[in-house]
């Protein structure tokens, strides 16, 4: 009997119409507006003063079960991914499944199901990724009869005069999950982990929160604990060891040749040139696994490079101590400095151009203008690019689509994906690009009020759509709500409909 295969049917985006452009934002603090645009991208999106995780998450999900007419009975499985959540007790899953609920209601539309499977799940920036494996599982195994919503949602922000602060972001993506899929199959027999400790990566201690007043109508900072390039070292250090773990894992033949033939690959984006530069490394490191025809090609770059061959290999075969050393106080900025020494020449190289540029261009386009999404940075990028695939008519049946999330701390995944008949339609609907419509341009005093979480003077949209209506402050014997969430959904002419977490 032929198995049943599961995978993504659709996505659904939505990200806040506040926008920063990268390239007024260098005019108000002094940097390089060449330089960023190289290296980030063009501009990111901000939250409202009403908004959070929760609501982003919600317009997503709402948009995906309207857009394709999903049936929220049929539903049997709600994951968030997120590292953005309000609430250290309550599943994020259950606060967006409680507002798509109300606004279900609104329409005259049934509730999902009671029975509903509703987790949140936590690992910096790979939730989105450990969702879509939880729905895959979840549908294999006894969900036979249902369909699933994996939401990816997160607010990159950072303190003002940071190294992060033009990476920050906002935004969801949530993904409809089914057997038979209409737009990708995933087979999770040939996905891939790998995962380490790292201490000083990007980190979120609640000691942040100390001495912030939450009641004072400003939304909580949440302001990363991050060392930029020792975090940048880890993302490449685990994104190679997850690579070496998927080619180990029943892979045949040459690895290089893989990466060449591969239809697209979609990788875990903070920022333009990460990714890159990451899989760059990859494909250096799958020439020297190659044995002698593969060293061959590396020998090549290896002389362009003025990089001796030998040290090379020797270097690829190390596995840096980037934990010890951090906690002896050397944070490493680079992990293997002669493979990057070689990666950048490598850019002059015409395989190049058909194992990087080629592979991944697909929706760059639209996630220049997104800054970094965290945990739906890459659903948001495989469902821009696969749009962008439809339009442009790019064939790719037959073909690997890789995917590959990494979570700081660390975790890294490598999922392994197939276009389905017909894709082109599903993709068509991903509905990122007109997710960017509409933009609220902010002038410098506009964009510190709100980073600051003020709306004074904010040129604020109409409200329409899932907004944070009040926050508790009640502390007595009968009844406490100290900083509870209340929320309110409105449509376009219709009455809001309001709901508490």
């Amino acid at each position: 009997m032929k198995e049943r295969m599961s995978g993504i049917s659709g996505f659904a985006g939505y990200v806040p119409p506040y926008r920063v452009s990268l390239e007024d934002w260098c005019g108000w603090t002094g940097n390089s507006w060449e330089k960023t645009r190289a290296v980030i991208g063009d501009g990111f999106r901000m939250p409202g003063p009403d908004q959070n995780a929760y609501t982003m998450a919600a317009e997503a999900a709402l948009r995906l079960i309207l857009e394709h007419e999903v049936d929220p009975q049929a539903v049997g499985y709600l994951a968030l991914g997120t590292e953005s959540s309000t609430d250290n007790a309550t599943s994020g899953a259950i606060v967006v499944r409680g507002l798509i609920d109300a606004a279900l209601a609104a329409r005259g539309l049934p509730p999902l199901a009671r029975d509903l499977e509703a987790p949140e799940i936590k690992q910096a920036c790979l939730g989105g990724i450990y969702g879509i494996k939880g729905a895959l599982r979840y549908l294999q195994v006894d969900g036979d009869r249902r369909s699933a919503i994996v939401i990816a949602s997160d607010i990159a922000e950072y303190a003002r005069g940071s190294s992060g602060e033009p990476t920050q972001g906002a935004g969801a993506v949530a993904m409809l999950m089914e057997h038979d899929p209409k737009l990708l199959a995933i087979d999770l027999r040939r996905s891939a982990s790998a995962s380490r400790y790292r201490a000083l990566d990007f980190r979120k201690p609640f000691s942040r929160y100390c001495g912030q007043e939450p009641l004072a109508g400003r939304r909580l900072h949440d302001f990363p604990v991050f060392n930029g390039k020792y975090s940048t070292a880890c993302y490449i250090d685990e994104t190679i060891a997850s690579l070496d773990a998927f080619f180990a894992r029943g892979r045949r033949g040459a690895r290089a040749a893989y990466y060449r033939n591969l239809g697209a690959v979609f990788m875990h984006r903070p920022y333009d040139r990460m990714p890159v530069a990451a899989w760059t490394l990859g494909y250096i490191f799958a020439l020297a696994a190659d044995g002698a025809t593969g060293q061959a090609e590396l020998a090549e770059y290896a002389a362009a490079a003025d990089v001796n061959l030998q040290a090379l290999l020797d270097e690829m075969k190390e596995s840096p101590d980037l934990l010890g050393q951090a906690l002896e106080g050397d944070l490493v900025e680079e992990p293997f400095p002669l493979a990057a020494r070689l990666a950048r020449s490598f850019r002059a190289a015409p395989a190049y151009r058909a194992v990087v540029t080629e592979k991944m261009t697909l929706g760059s386009r639209v996630m220049r203008e997104l800054g970094n999404l965290y945990a739906a940075a890459l659903p948001a990028w495989l469902a821009a690019g696969l749009e962008e695939a439809s339009e442009k008519d790019v064939d790719l049946h037959g073909k690997d689509i890789l995917l590959i999330g990494y979570g700081s701390g660390d975790a890294s995944e490598v999922l392994v994906a197939t276009a389905a008949a017909g894709w082109r339609v599903a993709a068509a609907k991903s509905g990122m690009t007109a997710a960017l419509r509409d933009p609220v341009d902010l002038d410098a005093v506009e964009y510190a009020a709100l980073h600051d979480g003020s709306s004074a003077g904010m040129p604020l949209q109409e409200e329409v759509g899932f907004a944070i209506d009040r926050v508790g402050t009640i502390d007595t014997l009968r009844l406490q709500d100290t900083g509870i969430e209340y929320y309110r959904y409105r449509e376009e002419g219709m009455a809001s409909a309001r709901t508490r977490t």
